[in-house]
């Protein structure tokens, strides 16, 4: 029993984190190669996050519901690992060069690459978001309880910022203005997430799953959204509502953050503010998930709020080095922090053997709300930001703090709606205890 639990943790490791490292690429550094290879716009990077966050959402409700209905779990993970990790590859060939040779005709080969770049990434998300978003998650859920759901939780949500650090540990010797840069980056990540997958078959069990409610696979795609199941589920729907208002935050700013502080405060040396930072946080997340198994969730979803909001007004109010890191620090230990709270309160309130369908109740949340609203956001803030001329005479918009003063507004808007959930859920508690 003891070298099987030390086998799931190794497991969640391994994918939770390889996984994260292929998030990273796509919802970071992929704005950064739209950017510096094609000259994309603030609009084109908003497009290329709302887009994945659609296919995102369709493909975990679709593969979440599937894996319920034939109760398992590992072919899910693995396959799609694999898959995923060759699509990783296929964007080594999306190079100016290439589409020159390839589309002689085109009118414009910047516009032909950014285009090509969103629909390489709408395929690489069906395949990430079929393994990691609907299989590997319900995985998780399956095999952990409330007793150790935050303990784990907490390292989970911890994954994003290790896998940042170790992306920008490992690309910061990279000229990212290079094409040669990125093929190098995408075929060594495509590899290692491939390699991975066929790992899988070997580490992850398939938990024993009842699909005894599960076999009508058209009605179980719309499962949670029928307003039977949303009434004995209250809690978990607004929870789910207070995650997306929270992501809606956080994807103002992050799809412009590396540019932001690479054009906007030319810094060359982000990395080494950025990873003490991270490093930190990650610190902090797994210790936080911890509280909310003992103290529950009220007590520990306030104070990494709190250092949310105030990671943003550091970030927004100085341009110096040392305050940068202040608030990049305080902005990622809220980040992760209220992930793994959110993580852990949702997986609480999830039913038992239909974790797959509540997947994409929880994409929605996750992805596709803030995919589409925060960059949307974001773009809009940003319409007037200032311009730089690039080498070739095109010009590249610079993302300014106004990102964090948005994001900061939506945040306290979650701040105010837990507030009204506390008080709903606590006079419905003392409705039921007077009937009772």
């Amino acid at each position: 029993m003891q070298s099987s639990r030390k086998q799931f943790y190794f497991a969640l490791v391994i994918f939770g984190l390889v996984g994260q490292i292929a998030w990273v690429v796509e919802n970071m550094y992929l704005n950064v190669f739209l950017y510096q290879m094609f000259h994309a716009s603030a609009a084109d990077i908003a497009a290329m996050v709302s887009a994945s966050a659609v296919t995102a959402t369709l493909t975990t409700m679709l593969i979440g519901a599937l894996s319920d209905k034939l109760g398992r779990r590992k072919v899910f993970i693995c396959g799609g690992y694999i898959l995923w990790g060759i699509s990783i590859l296929g964007f080594a060939l999306l190079r100016a060069d290439l589409l020159s040779a390839m589309f002689p005709t085109a009118a414009s080969i910047s516009a032909l690459g950014v285009t090509l770049v969103i629909l390489l990434d709408c395929l690489m998300t069906f395949f990430g978001s079929s393994a990691n978003d609907a299989c590997f998650n319900a995985w998780l859920t399956d095999v952990t309880t409330s007793k150790d759901r935050g303990a784990v939780e907490g390292i989970n949500a911890m994954m994003p910022m290790v896998a940042i650090l170790a992306v920008f540990g490992g690309f910061m010797s990279f000229d990212l203005e290079r094409m040669e840069s990125w093929t190098v980056i995408f075929c060594l990540i495509g590899g290692v997430v491939l390699g991975i997958g066929v790992a899988g078959f070997f580490l992850i069990r398939d938990p024993a799953l009842s699909t005894e409610a599960n076999q009508n696979y058209f009605a179980n795609l719309v499962y949670g959204f029928r307003p039977g199941v949303i009434r004995q589920n209250f809690r978990l729907y607004l929870y789910l509502a207070a995650f997306a208002i929270f992501g809606i935050s956080i994807q103002i700013f992050m799809p412009y953050l590396i540019l932001y502080y690479t054009v906007s405060l030319q810094m060359e040396n982000y990395v080494f503010v950025m990873a003490p930072a991270i490093v930190l946080a990650a610190g902090f997340t797994a210790v936080w998930g911890r509280v909310y198994d003992k103290r529950g969730l009220w007590r520990a979803i306030v104070p990494p709020l709190g250092l949310l909001c105030g990671g943003y007004v550091v970030l927004a109010c100085f341009r110096g080095t040392p305050m940068v890191f202040l608030g990049s620090l305080l902005m990622m230990c809220g980040y992760l922090a209220s992930t793994a709270v959110f993580g852990a309160v949702i997986r609480d309130c999830t039913p038992p053997n239909r974790a797959g369908m509540f997947q994409g109740l929880r994409i929605v949340a996750q992805v596709l709300l803030p995919g589409i609203l925060g960059p949307g956001i974001g773009a809009y803030v940003l319409r007037n930001a200032d311009t730089v001329v690039n080498g070739d005479g095109t010009t590249s918009f610079v993302p300014n703090a106004n990102i964090f003063w948005a994001a900061l507004a939506v945040a306290l808007a979650v701040s105010a709606f837990l507030t009204g959930v506390y008080f709903l859920l606590r006079r419905r508690k003392e409705a039921e205890n007077e009937v009772g």
